[in-house]
């Protein structure tokens, strides 16, 4: 950490934050979800509007949620950002064999990563590990994505790609939910409905 001053600083700031401070005391994994996702969000929106400064903000709140789960967690002896920055440091070691081994860079470089980690989550569903939470549409594209990294194309799911010129991909979106709308349905209840049904009959990994 010597290199990273302001890593360290922020580390010993969010340590004192939960000896002194009543409302950072009282938290938990649970109670900050909210504003881990919120984070999330408004990163998000930083990396649209294209500026730097919001940008390296954003991130710097996103990093706080990190480092404050990592806190907790060392209160409770159950981790430390120690054992965060490790995991995730071996994991991308063990996920990019032709990176850091002699090995062949694959072809498909989704395809491989996501067959690696499929192996080392024992994984049996192409659902496995994507998240409740996220939006039907976001959820049905990782679906998609990774269905189709696992040698199952959408069109052998029964999905066929509607024929809209890229350029009107968005408008045709908007259509839909007007048109959804029209029929007196929710958009995000019926389209995560359909994904459901699709769930149902992608074959295991």
């Amino acid at each position: 950490m010597a290199a990273y001053p302001q890593l360290e600083r922020l580390l010993e700031v969010m340590h004192r934050l939960r000896s002194e401070c009543p409302w950072d005391a009282q938290q938990t994994h649970l109670s900050l979800v909210n504003y881990l996702v919120e984070e999330t969000l408004e990163v998000v929106d930083a990396i649209e509007a294209g500026s730097d400064a919001e940008l390296v903000e954003e991130l710097g709140d996103l990093l706080l949620q990190v480092v404050f789960h990592a806190e907790i967690g060392a209160r409770e002896g159950r981790f430390t950002i120690e054992d965060v920055a490790a995991g995730i440091a071996n994991k991308l070691v063990e996920r990019h064999p032709y990176v850091f081994t002699d090995a062949d860079v694959p072809d498909d470089l989704l395809g491989s990563w996501e067959q690696r980690k499929a192996a080392a989550k024992g994984r049996t569903s192409i659902t496995d590990g994507i998240s409740e939470r996220m939006s039907a549409l976001s959820r049905a594209a990782k679906v998609l994505e990774r269905a189709r990294s696992l040698g199952h194309p959408a069109h052998e799911l029964g999905v066929a790609a509607a024929e809209v010129p890229p350029d009107e991909i968005g408008a045709a979106f908007l259509g839909l939910v007007a048109a959804a709308q029209r029929a007196g349905l929710d958009p995000e209840q019926t389209a995560r409905a359909t994904l459901r049904r699709l769930e149902e009959r992608l074959p295991p990994i």
